[in-house]
């Protein structure tokens, strides 16, 4: 069996905010800057906290250049979500019982459990495929936390393959 320490969750995607203290047009801009597109539905995230921080500054500079007056302040990370592949199966079934008040299983609406950890404040998204979806972090100390966490319950409810 896998020790929590060797498996690690990889972080997949960050989702980070900034208030660059101007009001702008989307439409104007997606018009005036280079390979630009307006989506409003879509949002593009980063695989780190840097990338993140650096892609902000670079939108601050393209906003600059098209003519707005732009002060970065308020960078913050909205969430974080990390997976990985635990190398074994669980019985989603028995911990949807064993532990109601943090999880939810219905898979005529969704294929994975859904776990809500307290502490740290984590959503996990438990699969029959032995993958984990660990989102709602803000750091990347709370998904390596939430999965220490949750492994020795999964360990617990591993199914035995004969």
């Amino acid at each position: 069996m896998d020790e929590p320490s060797r498996i690690v969750p990889t972080i997949q995607n960050i989702v980070s905010t900034v208030n660059l203290d101007c009001h702008f047009d989307l439409k104007r801009i997606a018009l005036s800057a280079r390979n630009a597109e307006y989506n409003p539905r879509r949002f593009v995230a980063a695989k780190s906290e840097e990338r993140s921080r650096v892609a902000a500054r670079r939108f601050a500079r393209i906003i600059e250049k098209i003519g707005y007056t732009v002060r970065f302040k308020e960078f913050k990370i909205q969430n974080m979500v990390g997976s990985c592949d635990l190398k074994f199966p669980i019985r989603l079934e028995r911990i949807s019982i064993n532990h109601a008040a943090f999880s939810s299983y219905e898979p005529e609406l969704f294929p994975g459990l859904i776990y809500r950890m307290k502490d740290p404040k984590i959503v996990l998204l438990l699969f029959v495929s032995e993958k984990i979806v660990i989102t709602g972090g803000k750091k990347k100390e709370e998904i390596y936390k939430a999965f220490a966490n949750i492994y020795p319950v999964l360990t617990q409810f591993r199914k035995i393959v004969a």
